[in-house]
Formats: structure tokens, C-alpha cells, sequence
């Protein structure tokens, strides 16, 4: 099986994809892509958040001629995505496009295929074949008794083969269900039988809590299995709000890492300082941090001194007070009132050291 660290490099703009690269976070576009202004506007607060690539929907002829100017002006690589009409990604790569989206479910006649990879091959661009369980042809959901994950995989390397004949080499895959179990099972289809590196994701996840969860659950079984070159948290909010989902994702595997990490216990009956309102205002203090620290914030004895002692910084609660750890160190006792400045001035010493 490809893992992650196996899988074959591609570069999409200045971005490094596959053969061992850190997984790469990605988002979309959620503006109407034939107003530039807005479109670059989403694209920078995808970077802003630590995005590292995007995609944008290209669903005409004018959308395809704003994407060159939207390529230009964007501070990270943009993906055209092609939906049913195979000529919007020759348009997109005559603008410019490092790499486009294609979907085998809607563009299904082989000869378009053969005719985007050409071109793809000509540029040296990346083609990502995108396969849904929402937008399979009729035919695989027939043949395979339903939109299952041997149905994604399937439409996937079809497409796959359709781009080696006619010399495309750089390509990324992806199969998304918004079943976890379902979206695992593809991948680890497409993982035993093609090189290529894979973006995954939970399509249609939702939003809240509900969408989180959904997502987390299916990308930490896809990276957990050692498979995943760029991940794409899909949400109904801010793509913003994807980035900073799809981060904490990743540092829960510790395959990356981006600001502060803040840990602290649920709390309960033994613990003897108010340890949520304190971990509300750490949380506070760390916003718009960039380093990578951790930070524990403890209500008791039990496990407190000791996650408090593997954090960059942790202060681990007694009764009305609390102690200071700095590199595993006690470096300060004190009240519950001022546990917060002393942990703050702790975290400003570690930048001065």
C-alpha cells in the first residue's frame, strides 16, 4: 500500500504534495468565483489562517475567464473546479491553472479526458481526479450495488488510467462519501493500487458541532492509516473555520502543528479552582499566537503536575491557588486570581530564552 510517505511528490504552484511532505491544508472558495475582488479576498484569509492551497468553483465560460486573474492576484496556488463541462478546464489552463479539479462522475466521455490530459501533460500541471458517492455515473452505482466505496474507487482509477495514456504523470486522487467507514474504504482501495498522492476529506460533513465531528472522525481513521497528502475539512462556514478544524486535526495526530497547543482537563469534584474560566482566558490570550508551544492548563494532583510538566508551560490547581511548571520546572506558586499573569509572564519568558 502507498502511504503518505510513499506516495508520488507532485508541486502544485510552489507547493510541495506527496512523497513524504507535510499534509497540506486546503479549503474553497465559497464566493460567486465571477467576482474576482471577493474571490481574492476569501483566498487571502484562507492563507491568513495557514490555508496552503485552495480550490475554486469554475462553473462557466465567465468564471473561467476571471480564474487567470484570480490564479494571478491569490497569495496561494488556486485549483480550478471542473464540473460536466470538460472545456472550462481547457479555458482554466490557458489562464494560467497549476492544477484542476475533474469529475469523473460528470465528465465521463473518455475522448474529453484524453484531450484534458493532454493538455495537462503539454503544461506539466497537476490533474486531481475528484470522485464523489453524491456524484457517481449511473452506471458504477449500478454495476457496484450502490454509491459503495469500491464505486468511488473505481470511477477514481478509470479516470486514472484515461490520463496515463496520453502521458499525464502528475496527479492527485480523491474519493469522498460523507460516511467515514465508506470514505476509509476507498481510500485504502486507491492506496493498494495507485502511486498517487491523495486528498481527503468528508464531503458534505455539515456544520457545528455535528460537522467537526464528522470530519475529525473520518480524517483521523484516513491519516491514522497512514494515508492523506492534503486534507480539506468540508464545512457549511467560513473556509476559515475549515483551515483551523483541519489544523487541530492534524495536531491531534502530531503530523502538524500551527500556533499554541492548549490542553486542559474536563475538571470535576476534586478540582478546587475554577479551571474553565482559566483555560477560557488562556485560550483568549493565546489567539493570533504563532508559536508552537503547548500550554496546560490543570484543576488537580492527579494528573495535573504531571501533563503540566510536559507542556511548554502548565499550572496545575490546588485549593484557591496553583503551581507553575516551565519546562517541567516549578517556577512560581500562586493565587487563583493570579494564575493567568503568572502563566502569561511564563510564556513571554519562553520567547526571551
Amino acid at each position: 500500500m502507498f502511504t503518505r510517505d510513499t506516495t508520488r511528490p507532485i508541486t502544485i504552484g510552489s507547493v510541495a504534495v506527496g512523497g513524504g511532505a507535510p499534509v497540506r491544508v486546503e479549503s474553497m472558495a465559497k464566493t460567486d468565483p465571477r467576482d474576482v475582488a471577493a474571490t481574492v479576498a476569501q483566498l487571502e484569509a484562507i492563507a491568513a489562517a495557514g490555508g496552503e492551497l485552495a480550490r475554486a468553483a469554475v462553473p462557466d465560460g465567465e468564471a473561467a475567464a476571471a480564474f487567470g486573474e484570480i490564479v494571478a492576484r491569490s497569495p496561494i496556488p488556486v485549483m480550478a473546479d471542473i464540473h460536466f463541462d470538460y472545456r472550462l478546464a481547457l479555458a482554466c489552463l490557458d489562464a494560467g491553472a497549476s492544477a484542476l479539479r475533474l469529475n469523473p462522475g460528470n465528465v465521463t466521455r473518455p475522448e474529453h479526458w484524453e484531450e484534458v490530459g493532454r493538455e495537462v501533460a503539454a503544461r506539466g500541471a497537476v490533474a486531481r481526479v475528484g470522485v464523489n458517492a453524491g456524484s457517481l455515473a449511473a452506471e458504477v452505482i449500478e454495476r457496484c450495488g450502490g454509491r459503495t466505496a469500491e464505486a468511488l474507487a473505481e470511477s477514481a482509477v478509470t479516470a486514472v488510467r484515461r490520463l496515463e495514456d496520453v502521458g499525464v504523470t502528475d496527479i492527485l486522487l480523491s474519493a469522498k462519501a460523507t460516511s467515514p467507514r465508506v470514505t476509509l474504504e476507498a481510500n485504502l482501495l486507491l492506496a493498494a493500487e495507485l502511486p498517487y498522492p491523495l486528498h481527503v476529506g468528508i464531503t458534505e460533513a455539515g456544520f457545528g458541532d455535528a460537522g467537526v465531528v464528522r470530519s475529525a472522525v473520518g480524517l483521523g481513521l484516513i491519516l491514522a492509516a497512514g494515508l492523506g497528502d492534503t486534507v480539506r475539512v468540508s464545512l457549511t462556514e467560513p473556509p476559515e473555520r475549515e483551515v483551523a478544524v483541519a489544523y487541530e486535526v492534524l495536531r491531534a495526530l502530531n503530523l502538524r502543528r500551527r500556533g499554541p497547543t492548549l490542553i486542559s482537563c474536563p475538571t470535576c469534584g476534586r478540582a478546587q479552582v475554577d479551571v474553565a474560566a482559566l483555560a477560557r482566558r488562556v485560550a483568549e490570550r493565546l489567539n493570533g499566537d504563532s508559536r508552537d508551544v503547548v500550554v496546560a492548563v490543570m484543576g488537580c494532583a492527579v494528573n495535573g503536575p504531571g501533563e503540566a510538566r510536559e507542556a511548554d508551560v502548565g499550572v496545575a490547581g490546588g485549593k484557591g491557588r496553583g503551581v507553575v511548571y516551565r519546562h517541567g520546572e516549578i517556577v512560581r506558586h500562586a493565587e487563583e486570581a493570579d494564575l493567568l499573569a503568572a502563566l502569561c509572564e511564563e510564556l513571554d519568558k519562553l520567547e526571551e530564552a
